[in-house]
């Protein structure tokens, strides 16, 4: 009975084995089969399944270091190398266009506006003819003060001529000296009436001229604002029409008061370059050149003006437009960049990046960071160029951290198209 239950429970570690042992084994087939036993088979058997048993151990104790030597699951990055180039320092501050001559033309004289020589939106020269209003009201003031001057200096010449009879009648003693001084004072009164008459033609002819309206300035027209018929006059507050100048044109942005001291240092070795962006600082608009920056800064908002000319042929900028100022005020030469996202700062203010070590474990690499310029931070001192550091995933990152790199900007997730493959692929 006790060697029967022995070889039962033999029976049974077999069957349990019976995934390494063949099924139409003999041994199978015998414990399958068999009531009873020779002591030197169980002896035999037993051996055999001491065997089987000692090859699933070592199988079993191999696979645990092979699980624990893997660790666990790379950390998915975004990486970038350091670059070794060029770098503009920019000053960027929020401005408005202003047209170089908005000229807003009234009249000067009364009457009926009889003609209109523009379109609304025309380019205009100066001295373009733009409104008549009617002159026939100063012609004829004008040929009144001329027929005026023809008599009063008909008169002068009379006077003129008695003047030197009673000259010459005063010496001798013909008339009396009073008569005399008379007539002389007489020719001096009609010389002020002809004089008086010539200014009244002058300013009957400048009327005239008044009629005429014209552009003071080359520059583009606005919507018209009277029509003809229309009558006007010089007392009235509402303009013409606008004229507005807009080659060149100017910007005038804010800066903070702390850097204008380093612009007028810049300033004095040459014009600098002023890049105008559109209101979402993404367009380029145009290109111009600083051109002074104001006398005193505004106490309200601690920040200084400055206006930058453009010339502005394509008609970029217009008149009152929010526009984002670039100054350029320098261009450092040959000096490590990473992008932005790459620098984390410590608790203590001090910064560092996560750089990826060629065994694509994490080593955390202090830096000193010069200047941060739009989405790329130049490095003074920490990183070489060629180095990769860790962009995106840094909140699962730590000091010998396992990682899978991907070059580029994308996210952990994969969300970015930007991605160009895997490092070390």
């Amino acid at each position: 009975m006790r060697l029967a239950s022995k070889f039962i429970g033999i029976k049974r570690l077999v069957e349990s084995a019976s995934t390494l042992w063949p099924v139409n084994s003999p041994l199978i087939k015998f414990m399958n089969h068999s009531h009873s036993i020779p002591l030197r088979l169980v002896t035999s058997s037993g051996f055999i399944l001491v065997f089987l048993i000692s090859l699933l151990g070592c199988g079993s104790t191999n696979t645990r270091p092979a699980q624990a030597s893997a660790g666990p699951p790379a950390i998915p990055v975004g990486v970038a190398p350091a670059e070794r180039r060029d770098v503009p320092v920019f000053q960027e501050g929020l401005g408005s266009v202003q047209a170089s001559n908005t000229v807003s033309l009234k009249t000067r004289v009364d009457g009926q506006i009889v003609q209109i020589a523009f379109r609304e939106g025309q380019a205009v020269k100066q001295g373009d003819l733009l409104i008549v209003i009617d002159p026939r009201p100063y012609q004829v003031q004008l040929e009144q003060a001329q027929a005026a001057l023809a008599r009063d200096q008909a008169q002068l010449k009379n006077a003129q001529l008695d003047y030197q009879r009673y000259q010459n009648l005063s010496k001798e003693g013909v008339i009396a000296q009073q008569q005399f001084d008379s007539q002389k004072a007489l020719v001096g009164q009609l010389e002020g009436t002809v004089q008086s008459d010539q200014a009244t033609i002058d300013n009957a002819k400048l009327q005239l001229v008044y009629t005429r309206i014209t552009s003071p300035v080359s520059g583009r027209i606005g919507l018209r604002l009277v029509d003809i018929g229309n009558m006007v006059h010089a007392a009235d507050t509402n303009p013409l029409l606008v004229v507005t100048q807009l080659q060149p044109i100017a910007v005038v942005f804010t800066l903070p008061e702390d850097v204008l001291p380093n612009v007028a240092k810049h300033m004095r070795s040459g014009p600098l370059q002023v890049d105008a962006y559109s209101r979402d600082d993404i367009t380029k608009l145009a290109t111009g050149k600083l051109l002074t920056i104001d006398n005193q800064i505004d106490p309200t908002t601690g920040t200084g003006k400055l206006k930058a000319m453009f010339e502005n042929n394509d008609n970029a900028l217009w008149p009152n437009q929010f526009v984002n100022a670039h100054l350029l005020l320098e261009t450092r030469k040959g000096i490590t960049v990473v992008p932005a996202a790459a620098i984390q700062r410590g608790p203590q203010g001090g910064t560092y990046t996560y750089l990826v070590k060629p065994d694509k474990t994490i080593e955390v690499r202090p830096v000193k960071v010069t200047f941060t310029q739009a989405n790329v931070s130049a490095i003074e001192s920490g990183l070489a160029p060629g180095e990769l550091v860790v962009t995106d995933g840094q909140d699962k990152l730590q000091g010998g951290s396992r990682v899978e790199p991907h070059f580029g900007t994308s996210s952990p997730s994969g969300k970015s198209a930007q991605s160009s493959g895997t490092v070390g692929q």
